[in-house]
């Protein structure tokens, strides 16, 4: 059953809603992901909701320039992205949820996924 969680960066000046249809995520080791923990929940666009602070985020791109990584300019935690392999979708960094409560979390199923060869592995999300 999709429910609608909220998060939001450390300091606070952005928040957020989701629409979790279910509680899996990935864990990829691709270099941004890796450098900045994320932990990904990607959804459609319409299933994420900025509530507050849009105006606190900046954007962050390399490689490609496709992926739109958002960060805090404050804080500089990464609640969300547009990732490359969903690019109309959204790619919420479930570390930023309010209910996260860590890896062992037994409410969320980790799902590795090798984003070091990401283009080998993508079909495989998508």
């Amino acid at each position: 059953m999709a429910e609608w969680l909220d998060g939001g960066c450390h300091c606070g000046a952005f928040r957020f809603r989701v629409r979790a249809e279910r509680r899996e995520h990935f864990v990829c080791n691709c270099s941004i992901c890796h450098a900045k923990g994320m932990r990904g929940l990607i959804v459609e666009s319409d299933a994420f909701e900025i509530v507050q602070g849009e105006d606190a985020l900046e954007t962050y791109r390399f490689n490609t320039g496709t992926a739109k990584h958002r960060f805090c300019r404050t804080c500089g935690i990464h609640p969300f992205s547009h990732p490359r392999s969903h690019p109309e979708g959204i790619d919420v960094n479930v570390r930023c949820l309010d209910e996260w409560q860590g890896e062992d979390d037994p409410r969320w199923k980790a799902i590795p996924f090798d984003g070091r060869n990401w283009e080998a592995n993508v079909e495989s999300i998508r």
